[in-house]
């Protein structure tokens, strides 16, 4: 049995259908067959039945002269009852056929049953042979007999009509019914077959669509799915559809990531080894460097491999939130702690500035670390514009945080675009900084399920907003 599943389930999905479908109107076919087959042997017995009702008279001398000369030896008399066998049978089972049978019927112990102890004129029908053991249908009627004018020995009459007619009705209707099987059951598999063949058609096409991709690496396939459609496979290739699209946008965002990245390691990259080469020429050729010169040399190639480590620290990032994979667990972060924290940094870099704060409590969940960098990014954009001793406004309302500056502010069309990776505004660079920052902002706040902003000010400056769901009380802790 387990071989036949295993090569069963080894079959195309056509050929399954196909045979579950044959398979399927086979059992139909044949329980409707079967049913129909007993329902007419049923039919035929019982009008076989009313034509020994039909048949029986009473027989009253005949019955009398074949008990009074019993044999067992059909007669040559004419036969006046719609039957072929006429016997009177003892209680003991003894046998008197009358003169007009044509044979003797087998006598069963319940007909000797029904004799001795049944019904009077009650009729009892059965299923029986006769002597050369052809199929008889034999009806017993138990009678009383007189002697003398006195009541005699209980017998039977048996009355029996050959069944040679009903069996070859049966056999030919079996015979019909069974061809008539076979041809639905055979025309049931083609039509299985190629319903099959039709309902798979789409998925053909989807594999080829998947094969293509696999073998191409092309993610422009599209399959054609008809916009009306709501059936599974429509259903599919919308998902096969929507899948090679985000697989393509994937792709064409790393490759972006790849030559953003590349480009803007260059720059560092150059003015380092430049740098360096200097520094190794003059302790070649024996030409020291005045002092001043050096101590900047030595100065620049020190801000050049802190701008790479930043860099580098902000593509690793980025590629941690792009991959799904969580630099910390997430856990319930006091907002206005990070906050704090995000601040004590900004004072330092930004000494001769000032920043207000106003802080309410607020409780979110995200990963702390990470959600205190993108606080920390957004304040040093606002350090890093504003002009020397000016004023950064900082408020924590509600689960929405706002950092205002009073700088030159972004033009309205530079707005779309302030975080895209890489991206810098033609007038901010020369200042120091990747690019990178507002991506992990936005990348951290749209993990944490909120949402951020920048928008001019009216006086002047930016404001920056973002908008985390939480609560203003700490939740329970779990036991």
């Amino acid at each position: 049995m387990r071989k036949l599943l295993r090569r069963f389930r080894s079959l195309p999905i056509r050929a399954r259908l196909a045979l579950l479908v044959a398979a399927a109107v086979a059992f139909a076919v044949a329980a409707v067959s079967v049913t129909c087959w007993f329902i007419v042997q049923g039919r035929l017995t019982e009008q076989v039945n009313n034509d020994l009702r039909r048949g029986m008279r009473a027989p009253g001398p005949e019955i009398v002269s074949a008990l009074n000369n019993c044999t067992e030896t059909p007669g040559n008399a004419a036969n006046p009852y719609r039957s072929n066998y006429l016997q009177v049978v003892k209680e003991d089972g003894t046998v008197c056929v009358l003169g007009a049978s044509i044979g003797r019927v087998k006598v069963f112990e319940s007909d000797k049953s029904a004799i001795k102890n049944g019904q009077i004129d009650k009729l009892y029908f059965r299923d029986g042979t006769d002597a050369d053991g052809n199929a008889v249908r034999v009806m017993l009627q138990p009678i009383n007999t007189t002697v003398g004018g006195e009541p005699g020995p209980n017998v039977g009459l048996v009355v029996a009509i050959s069944l040679k007619s009903t069996q070859s009705t049966l056999n030919d209707l079996a015979l019909v019914l069974l061809l008539v099987s076979g041809i639905g059951v055979v025309g049931a598999g083609a039509a299985g077959l190629w319903v099959a063949r039709a309902g798979l058609r789409p998925v053909d096409k989807l594999t080829e669509a998947v094969e293509d991709v696999a073998r191409t690496e092309d993610l422009t396939i599209r399959i054609p799915v008809d916009d009306e459609s709501e059936d599974e496979i429509a259903r599919l290739s919308r998902s096969f559809n929507s899948m090679t699209a985000s697989l393509a946008s994937s792709r064409e965002l790393q490759q972006q990531l790849i030559a953003d990245a590349g480009h803007e390691l260059r720059t560092p990259l150059t003015s380092l080894r430049t740098n360096i080469e200097l520094l190794t020429r003059s302790e070649e050729t024996g030409r020291p460097i005045p002092p001043a010169d050096r101590k900047a040399l030595l100065a620049s190639v020190t801000a050049q491999m802190t701008e790479l480590a930043a860099l580098i620290g902000d593509l690793q990032t980025l590629s941690r939130s792009d991959a799904g994979h969580a630099a910390d667990p997430l856990e319930v972060v006091a907002l206005q702690d990070t906050v704090e924290a995000a601040l004590r940094r900004a004072r330092l870099r930004g000494p001769e500035l000032t920043i207000t704060a106003a802080l309410e409590p607020w409780f979110v969940r995200a990963e702390p670390s990470t959600l205190e960098r993108a606080i920390v990014n957004i304040l040093d954009n606002a350090v890093k514009f504003s002009p020397p001793g000016g004023t950064v406004d900082v408020r924590l309302h509600e689960g929405e945080l706002t950092v205002r500056d009073h700088g030159p502010g972004i033009p309205t069309d530079e707005l779309p675009h302030v975080f895209d990776r890489f991206w810098r505004s033609p007038d901010a660079r020369a200042l120091p900084g990747s690019g990178l920052g507002l991506s992990i902002v936005a990348r951290t706040v749209q993990q944490a399920g909120g949402e951020v902003s920048l928008r001019p000010a009216q006086d002047g400056g930016t404001i920056a907003t973002v908008r985390l769901p939480g609560a203003p009380a700490a939740p329970p802790e779990l036991p």
